[in-house]
C-alpha cells in the first residue's frame, strides 16, 4: 500500500532529525511512518518499542498486537526488537534493569514510545525511568494522537524524553513561562479552608512553538466516510433510582464529606452510575440496535467490571472494551459499529474511543450509539463532553447547590 499524503509529509519532515514526535491524529497511520523512519537508519542493533500493555499483549482475540501491525509494514530492519509495556517500566524493577543493561551494552539503539501521553506525569516512576533510558539513546521517537489531554504541562516530559536541550528549562520555569494560574480558596464550616491553583490560560505560545516546532509533525485525519450518531434513551429501574437519589442526598448534604473537595464528586458519580449501570432497559436498547447492525462487527464500551461481565454474557459476539484499557492504541477497522454502554466524564477517552474504528483503512461509515438514562448525571456528562471539558474544569465553575440541582 502506498503512503498517504500526510505520511509522506511526516517522513519528509522527520527524516533530517535524530529525535522527533509524530503527533498524528488517531487513525492517520503513525505506526507505518514510525517503521519507515526507523528503517532509514542503517545498521541498527536494537529497536526498543515502549507502549501500553494492552497494545503489546491484547487480551481480546479480535485485537492484534502492535508487533503484527509493525510486521504488516515490513518490520524493523534491526538485529533485534524488544517490545515492552510502559506499565512494566514503572512496576517491575527487574525488567527495567534488564532493559537498562541491554541498552547500555548495545551500540546502536532506536527507542520509540507509543502513546507518549502515558509519560505526561513528570513525577511518575515510569516517566523518570524512561527519561533515564533516553539519556543513553541517540535515535528517539514519540507517537501520540493527542499530545495534550490535561493541560500544556503534558508536553514537558515528552519533549524532555526526546532531548532536554529542546526546551532547556526546568519544569517550574516551563510552568511560569507558558501558564497562567488562578488560586481558588474554599471554606468549610468556618473553621477549615482549602486552596488550590488552577491553570486558567496560556501565554508565550509562539515562543513554545519556536522551540519544539522543528521536532514535531502534526496532522488531522481525513477520510471519505462518515461518522453517524444515534441516541437511545432508557429508564432506570426503581430500586437503582432510589439508591441514586439516596447517594445524592448523603454526599451533597454532609458537610464532612464536602471537605474532600473535588474528590467527593468523583466518588459520588462513580457510586451513582455504578448503581444503575446494568439496569434492564439498557440491554433492551442494545438488543434493538443489534437488530439493525451486526453484533459481531460491534464494539461495546463500558466503564465498570459489572457492565463488562454482563455485556459479554448477553452479547458474546461483540467486542467489549473498557474506556481506560481499550480506547487507546487499538486498530479496529473491522468493527465499524460502536455502543457507548456507560458514559464517561473523561473527554479524552471519548475521543480516543471513536478512533478505534474511524481510521485509515476503514471503508465503511462508522456508526455510534449513545445510551442515556433518565437521571441528571447522564445529561450532565453529555453536556460536558459536548463542551469538551473534563470533570475538574467543570467543578471550578459550579457550587454545591448548582450541582444538587443538576443531579
Amino acid at each position: 500500500m502506498n503512503l498517504s499524503y500526510n505520511q509522506e509529509k511526516a517522513l519528509a519532515h522527520r527524516s533530517e532529525w535524530k529525535v522527533g514526535a509524530l503527533f498524528m491524529k488517531m487513525g492517520t497511520g503513525k505506526t507505518r511512518v514510525a517503521v519507515e523512519l526507523v528503517n532509514q537508519v542503517p545498521n541498527l542493533d536494537l529497536v526498543v518499542y515502549i507502549a501500553p500493555l494492552r497494545i503489546i499483549h491484547p487480551t481480546d482475540p479480535n485485537i492484534q498486537p502492535i508487533e503484527k501491525e509493525v510486521q504488516k509494514w515490513g518490520g524493523f530492519k534491526a538485529k533485534e526488537t524488544i517490545y515492552m509495556g510502559v506499565e512494566t517500566i514503572g512496576q517491575s524493577d527487574r525488567k527495567y534493569l534488564q532493559l537498562y543493561k541491554k541498552i547500555a551494552t548495545t551500540w546502536k539503539v532506536f527507542l520509540i514510545v507509543d502513546e507518549s501521553i502515558k509519560i505526561k506525569n513528570i513525577e511518575a516512576k515510569r516517566t523518570q525511568r524512561l527519561l533515564k533510558l533516553s539519556e543513553m539513546v541517540g535515535q528517539k521517537l514519540i507517537l501520540n494522537g493527542e499530545p495534550v489531554t490535561r493541560d500544556l504541562l503534558d508536553l514537558y516530559p515528552q519533549m524532555n524524553f526526546l532531548d532536554p536541550r529542546i526546551l532547556n528549562m526546568s519544569f517550574s520555569e516551563f510552568k511560569n513561562t507558558f501558564c497562567k494560574y488562578t488560586t481558588i480558596t474554599k471554606r468549610f464550616g468556618g473553621y477549615k479552608e482549602y486552596s488550590k491553583s488552577f491553570i486558567t490560560g496560556y501565554e508565550n505560545i509562539d515562543y513554545l512553538y519556536s522551540l519544539i516546532g522543528q521536532y514535531v509533525f502534526e496532522c488531522d485525519l481525513e477520510l471519505q466516510i462518515q461518522q453517524l450518531y444515534e441516541n437511545a434513551y432508557y429508564t432506570i429501574d426503581d430500586e437503582a433510582k432510589n439508591e441514586y437519589y439516596r447517594l445524592k442526598t448523603t454526599y451533597l448534604d454532609d458537610e464532612k464529606l464536602m471537605m474532600l473537595n473535588n474528590n467527593i464528586f468523583l466518588e459520588l458519580t462513580q457510586k451513582m452510575q455504578h448503581e444503575y449501570c446494568c439496569t434492564e432497559s439498557k440491554f433492551e436498547a442494545v438488543r434493538e440496535w443489534f437488530e439493525k447492525y451486526p453484533e459481531e462487527k460491534s464494539i461495546i464500551f463500558v466503564k465498570y467490571i459489572r457492565s463488562a461481565e454482563e455485556c459479554k454474557k448477553r452479547f458474546p459476539k461483540a467486542t467489549v472494551l473498557n474506556y481506560k484499557t481499550g480506547s487507546y492504541g487499538l486498530n479496529l477497522q473491522h468493527l465499524p459499529y460502536t455502543v457507548y454502554f456507560d458514559k464517561t466524564f473523561d473527554y479524552g477517552d471519548v475521543v480516543q474511543s471513536k478512533h478505534r474504528n474511524y481510521r485509515m483503512g476503514q471503508e465503511q461509515d462508522c456508526r455510534y450509539l449513545n445510551l442515556t438514562g433518565d437521571v441528571g448525571l447522564e445529561t450532565l456528562i453529555d453536556e460536558n463532553n459536548r463542551k469538551k471539558i473534563n470533570m475538574s474544569e467543570y467543578l471550578k465553575k459550579i457550587s454545591r447547590e448548582q450541582l444538587r440541582a443538576k443531579l
